[in-house]
């Protein structure tokens, strides 16, 4: 499976679970025989928008792009700068 396939179902598969509105795919990372994409999504939405809630997710894809499953890492305000993960 392509790369851009995988991204677009994670997409899909975390919206249809969730209800949320997918904002963007911030990492892919293949690794034993599957894909970790990381997913920022609109948790809630505020006035100003600097304020809505993101929720910051990792879902698990097999090689076919089937999910496996999903995980809330965090939540954060739209306007807080990310933080770099630990290695």
């Amino acid at each position: 499976m392509e790369m851009v396939d995988v991204l677009e179902q994670a997409k899909n598969r975390l919206r249809d679970v969730t209800g949320l509105k997918v904002e963007a795919i911030t990492r892919a990372i293949k690794d034993n025989g599957g894909w970790r994409v990381g997913v920022d999504t609109l948790e809630m939405s505020r006035i100003p928008t600097a304020t809505d809630v993101i929720g910051d997710y990792e879902v698990l894809l097999d090689e076919d792009g089937n999910m496996l499953r999903f995980e809330r890492k965090r939540t954060r305000l739209r306007g807080e700068p990310m933080e770099e993960e630990e290695r």
